[in-house]
């Protein structure tokens, strides 16, 4: 699927779909830079248990929003769960807190957004909540709305645009 953002604000804000822009706050990470997706989110603090198991679901066309709170004290994940991403059909992953094993992450067919990197694992206490409201960046993120990222910035509609 082909698109840049800038041509979808042009052609989009303004009109019926709901358009949101994130702030430029996000890395790109992953092996691919243009990525999009139907959303599924998951807020979590500095634990990625319940991450891995969403990650395990065989998906296709979805994008990963993850809320971590941004947190600088650790990586919400790394190479192993970003290649079980990949593997399982996830377009891109969107995290508000830091990753790990960047390089190895960069190999992978696989767009990722995150804040930063940080060489510390998180806990893995299986906390969290998937599926809800989250907000980050300047968007409301939901279940179900369709995220568009490429080397511009990253766009959230309530429609599929393209």
């Amino acid at each position: 699927m082909s698109f840049r953002t800038p041509d979808l604000c042009d052609q989009f804000a303004g009109n019926s779909r709901h358009l949101q822009i994130a702030d430029p706050v996000f890395k790109s990470f992953g092996g691919v830079h243009s990525f999009c997706g139907r959303v599924t989110t998951l807020k979590t603090f500095e634990d990625n248990g319940l991450l891995r198991l969403v990650l395990e679901e065989k998906v296709e066309d979805r994008v990963l929003v993850i809320d971590g709170g941004g947190s600088h004290r650790c990586a919400l994940f790394g190479g192993d769960l970003a290649r079980l991403a990949s593997d399982n059909g996830w377009k891109g992953i969107i995290a508000y807190g830091c990753i790990r094993d960047s390089l190895d992450i960069a190999e992978l067919p696989i767009g990722v957004r995150a804040i930063h990197t940080h060489p510390m694992k998180s806990h893995k206490r299986g906390g969290g909540d998937r599926d809800c409201l989250v907000t980050f960046a300047g968007v409301n993120f939901r279940t179900g709305s369709y995220l568009y990222a490429d080397e511009d910035g990253v766009v959230v509609a309530d429609d599929k645009l393209v």
